[in-house]
């Protein structure tokens, strides 16, 4: 037999970002909880405002499964005495077992016979496990931030006020922090008031009828079409910003949209201002005509129903204009100063202190984007542009408008740098210095404004790594992962060649001759190896396969947009019918090519002894001759290899005594080994 059984938590209001993850957490953590004493169900609804968690299962059985085991006990040389009656140990097993010697039997394993016996085990009533919930379930639910009240030790998100647990129409009785379970629950704070859960099922509709929508998607629905019908009678187009949405609906328990509105004077401050300001400060939807032109509306959800809306509306729109009131007088007053003023105040701003000054900081990213410029063949023009953007680009930082909306900066840098008359170019590079902000973050749209995004990226990460701040394990206080990660995608979106030990070379070289201030000194290898974990994340979320990564990663060079591109390539030659002999043989030789790592010898062709020898050697040659468009091409003319070097094994001894030969053996393996890594090291392929 099942039932349905409803467990709700009642709280205090809980910050809107944590809500879903939360009511998402419970779930999982209940299904664990479920699965691991045997209550089997058949699913799971979750529910939540920021006043509750909840969760239903749906026809969760009643009793637990009964099962019949066997148990193993001592060998049969052990449980049975010389005289051929039972040991102590055998007797002492069943004894464990509740069981008695009668119902021994052997069962011979691996040629041995052992002691076993059937148990059987009753199950128990769910309602008797169900109170485990409390110690098993909420007691290890994590948070962000956890708090105490009163004079517990016990940790939440938000203090504890009341507790639903119903099986059916029966309470399940539990208690945490003299909170007891029962049937009761708590309507809309202002609007609704306690109510009765008759049953799981009735759930929904007893919360409604007090002013609380607890399916958070039907909530969201509700949000939404009440925001479409404003924009469908008005012709507008609303900025429906999926993370806001999402904040929003877990503010209210039961939402009503409206539509405000302020001075049309406002418009002339940028519209990123304006929508800033709108969805950081107040969470409201911007209102935009159809070709995206901002209009002086906005829309907001109120937490109850519409009596006395004008008054709500009034309330917000005299909030907002004082906001906006504020940005109209920084963008006017930031006008008042030049770039220059604002380049010279980044001399006394710390970009950290134990690296320097943002002023220092540029001029590092300013010698950094001229060598990848170069290294890209930018346009004397674009060069030119680039070395004024990196030059200036972080200005903004110290303006009135940044220092208010902080998560301005770079935009208000390109706003002010085209009103100050800068290039186009110079503006956007400006813009998007800071892209991609996140893991799938929008990526710079032009080459050189990707390039003045990498340096600063490269900058930051040589900087840390020069200071020995390097993130460890979970810990990333300053998210240089983010860093790497956006630098990795960067590459791989332009196209950008960057073999990483050599170019960090010389970009430590040229920074540390031509700037004062911090000398960049750590490891090279240690921020490649750095760079590329975050390459290797990016291919695992591609479901690049993980030996084809480690075949990449591990071979010889280390240049990001190749190794990713022949990830790519090897994945989609996994299923080659002659791949596994080509992975052995080259593998073969990677194993034996080991041996010469320091050796530094000249292939003789006068040397060999056969012809395998001058057959394979011949092959290495044209391999080395061909002029491959790119590394497919190599792939499979390596792979042709693979019956030659057979053969060499087959006909001729490497590790002779004659050291001239046994070397120049090993050099031409060497050479073919060094071949193939250019594309991966073969070895960490598993090939079955």
């Amino acid at each position: 037999m099942t039932e349905d059984f409803l467990f709700e938590l009642g709280v205090e209001e809980m910050p809107a970002h944590v809500v879903t993850s939360s009511m998402n957490q419970l779930a999982e953590r209940m299904r664990d909880f479920l699965n691991n004493h045997r209550l089997t169900f058949d699913s799971i609804e979750t529910f939540s405002t920021p006043r509750r968690l909840a969760v239903r299962i749906n026809q969760l059985a009643l009793a637990q499964g009964d099962i019949e085991e066997e148990v193993k006990g001592p060998a049969k040389k052990i449980a049975l005495t010389a005289e051929n009656q039972w040991s102590k140990a055998a007797q002492g097993f069943v004894r464990g077992q509740q069981m008695s010697v009668n119902d021994i039997y052997f069962k011979e394993i691996n040629g041995v016979d052992y002691v076993h016996v059937k148990k059987f085990i009753k199950g128990k009533q769910a309602i008797a496990i169900l109170p485990l919930i409390i110690d098993e379930v909420i007691k290890k639910m994590t948070f962000p931030t956890m708090m105490r009240w009163g004079n517990n030790d016990f940790k939440f998100i938000r203090p504890i006020r009341w507790m639903v647990a119903l099986l059916g129409e029966c309470i399940v009785p539990m208690e945490l922090l003299n909170i007891g379970s029962g049937n009761v629950s708590q309507g809309h704070r202002f609007l609704g008031a306690p109510v009765v859960i008759k049953r799981p099922e009735m759930y929904e509709s007893s919360l409604m009828s007090q002013y609380v929508l607890v399916d958070p998607n039907r909530r969201k629905t509700m949000i939404m079409e009440q925001m479409v019908d404003f924009a469908t009678h008005n012709q507008w187009k609303i900025d429906m910003d999926v993370e806001l949405l999402e904040e929003v609906n877990n503010l209210v328990e039961y939402p009503t949209s409206f539509v405000g509105t302020f001075a049309e004077k406002y418009l002339k401050v940028p519209a990123p201002v304006l929508i800033t300001s709108m969805k950081i400060n107040q969470r409201y939807f911007p209102v935009m005509t159809a070709d995206e032109h901002l209009l002086p509306y906005f829309i907001s959800v109120r937490n109850g129903l519409i009596d006395n809306i004008d008054k709500v509306i009034a309330g917000n729109e005299k909030v907002l204009t004082a906001r906006l009131e504020d940005a109209e007088f920084f963008y006017e007053e930031d006008q008042k100063r030049s770039i220059e003023q604002y380049v010279e105040k980044l001399k006394t701003v710390m970009f950290h202190e134990k690296i320097g000054t943002m002023y220092e900081k540029m001029q590092r990213v300013a010698i950094i984007a001229q060598f990848l410029g170069q290294q890209c063949h930018l346009s004397a023009d674009d060069l030119a542009a680039l070395q004024r953007a990196s030059h200036i680009y972080k200005f903004d930082l110290v303006t009135s408008m940044v220092d208010e909306f902080p998560e301005l900066q770079g935009v208000m840098g390109g706003i002010y740098a085209e009103k100050f008359g800068e290039n186009a170019k110079v503006a956007q590079a400006i813009a998007q210095q800071y892209l991609p902000n996140s893991a799938q973050g929008a990526l710079p749209t032009t080459l050189m404004s990707a390039l003045l995004a990498l340096a600063d990226k490269l900058d930051t990460l040589m900087s840390f790594f020069t200071v020995g701040l390097v993130p460890n394990g979970s810990n990333d206080p300053y998210a240089l992962r983010r860093q790497a990660q956006g630098i990795v995608r960067i590459l791989e979106q332009y196209d950008i060649h960057f073999p990483l030990e050599e170019y960090q070379a010389h970009i430590v070289n040229l920074v540390n001759k031509q700037c004062d201030g911090l000398t960049y000194s750590y490891d090279l290898s240690s921020l490649s190896d750095f760079i590329k974990a975050r390459l290797t994340k990016q291919l695992q979320a591609q479901n690049i396969r993980h030996d084809v990564i480690e075949a990449v990663i591990h071979r010889n060079q280390d240049d990001i947009v190749s190794q990713y591109n022949d990830a790519h390539m090897l994945q989609e030659h996994l299923n080659d019918a002659d791949l596994k002999q080509a992975t052995e043989s080259l593998t073969r030789v990677s194993n034996l090519a080991k041996k010469a790592s320091n050796l530094c010898v000249e292939i003789d062709a006068n040397l060999f002894e056969n012809e395998d020898e001058h057959r394979l050697n011949n092959a290495l040659m044209q391999l080395k001759a061909a002029n491959y468009q790119n590394n497919e091409q190599l792939y499979e003319q390596l792979k042709q290899l693979s019956p030659m070097i057979d053969n060499y094994f087959a006909n001729t001894l490497i590790m002779v005594d004659d050291q001239k030969i046994k070397n120049n053996r090993l050099a031409l393996l060497k050479a073919i080994d060094e071949m193939t890594k250019e594309i991966a090291a073969m070895e960490y392929l598993i090939i079955k």
